[in-house]
């Protein structure tokens, strides 16, 4: 009788949602329950979001083995340029969004001529453009504020799609949050039951039967809870509906496409990559340059969540996008990480800033934590790899 095949869970790839729920409920402790309100709640949506677009962007820079030092200066410039726009010129809302996209992307492919067919160092490049970038700003806005922003254009940072409300525990429970609930738990349990069959369809080994229903209880508790809040407050947020698009659509290419395969062979091996047919200049330009588009949307995002253009909008941003992509589990040499992993990352450190804010940690104990987790968590993949080498 031929012995049934099982192997551990990937302890890295989950690891990091027992991260964040561990560290959820720790400051739910700390706070006495003040963050597992339905408000708190859809603050973490809207207040990451746009951490959440850059992370996504930033993991495609990680995966080459560097990072973009210019995104939160992108943000600046794009987001003061639809306001200058929409508050001086009284320009339509989409004209100013569609302006601040294109510049978007003309610092993305500004960075990616001097980063892939000059050869400079991204390092180098991106910090340029992030001086750049935030010089610019406070030269557009003359070192003010532009705003109130219309509410068609805050919409797209801090509205919410349609809702149909019913009674519920003497409040108001929103029918379309349980629907999307219910549809990622299908969702979920049909991927792993496909997972499972696969598996054994390829003879290959799978995870024992309580790994997995620990897993997905732990998976559907997250989303049940998750749902749930947005439910009884006022829905769902638009700008979470903008967040999982653009995970999809990434994730997609990550995984499932010619061009998200040689970003992961650019940043494996380069010389490999280049002696197997891969233009690798090709592949850095395009990376960097959908890093510029997707600052931008980040811009657009976080002046409609302001209702304004300010001059020290995005700063630090980059920081926070560089920290997602290595607490979700990105290798720091590039060539390993998912999307997935880096949104996770996102609202670990989205939790954390929140969770410290609530507990009333001034901002500069919050810089000493979120700089102590960073490290461990490149430590913890810098010192397995060497345990597997």
């Amino acid at each position: 009788m031929e012995k049934k095949k099982t192997v551990n869970l990937d302890m890295k790839q989950y690891g990091m949602f027992l991260a964040l729920v561990a560290i959820y409920l720790i400051f739910a402790v700390l706070t006495k329950g003040a963050n597992l309100s339905s408000t708190n709640v859809n603050n973490l949506v809207m207040q990451n979001g746009y951490v959440v677009i850059l992370a996504v962007g930033m993991l495609l820079c990680v995966l080459t083995g560097n990072i973009d030092l210019g995104v939160g200066s992108v943000v600046a410039v794009t987001g003061s340029v639809a306001g200058i726009m929409i508050v001086d010129y009284k320009t339509n809302i989409w004209v100013a969004i569609l302006v601040a996209l294109v510049i978007g992307l003309l610092t993305g492919i500004f960075a990616g001529v001097f980063i892939a067919y000059l050869g400079i160092p991204p390092f180098v490049v991106t910090l340029a453009t992030m001086l750049m970038g935030r010089g610019l700003t406070y030269t557009l806005l003359k070192a003010q504020t532009k705003g109130p922003l219309p509410d068609n254009y805050v919409f797209l940072g801090a509205g919410f799609l349609p809702t149909v409300q019913i009674d519920f525990a003497g409040g108001k429970l929103d029918l379309i949050s349980v629907a999307v609930a219910v549809i990622a738990s299908l969702a979920l349990i049909f991927a792993e039951i496909h997972s499972i069959k696969t598996k054994k369809k390829y003879n290959f080994a799978t995870n024992p039967v309580w790994q997995i229903v620990v897993k997905d209880v732990i998976m559907l508790f997250i989303i049940w809870f998750f749902f749930l809040k947005l439910a009884t407050h006022n829905g769902l947020p638009f700008v979470l509906l903008l967040m999982a698009v653009l995970v999809g659509i990434y994730a997609f290419v990550t995984e499932k496409t010619v061009a998200g395969r040689q970003i992961y062979a650019l940043g494996g091996n380069r010389k490999a990559a280049q002696l197997s047919g891969i233009d690798t200049r090709k592949v850095f330009f395009w990376v960097y340059t959908n890093m510029g588009v997707l600052s931008a949307i980040a811009g657009v995002v976080l002046s409609a969540r302001n209702a304004s253009a300010t001059p020290k909008a995005g700063d630090g941003f980059e920081m926070d996008a560089i920290a997602s992509c290595y607490i979700g589990g990105a290798a720091v040499a590039g060539g390993a990480g998912t999307i997935v992993g880096a949104v996770v990352g996102a609202f670990i450190m989205g939790i954390l800033n929140n969770g410290m804010s609530l507990y009333g940690w001034s901002t500069d104990i919050q810089k000493i934590v979120k700089g102590a987790v960073l490290l461990g968590a490149v430590t913890v993949d810098v010192l397995s790899k060497r345990k597997k080498g």
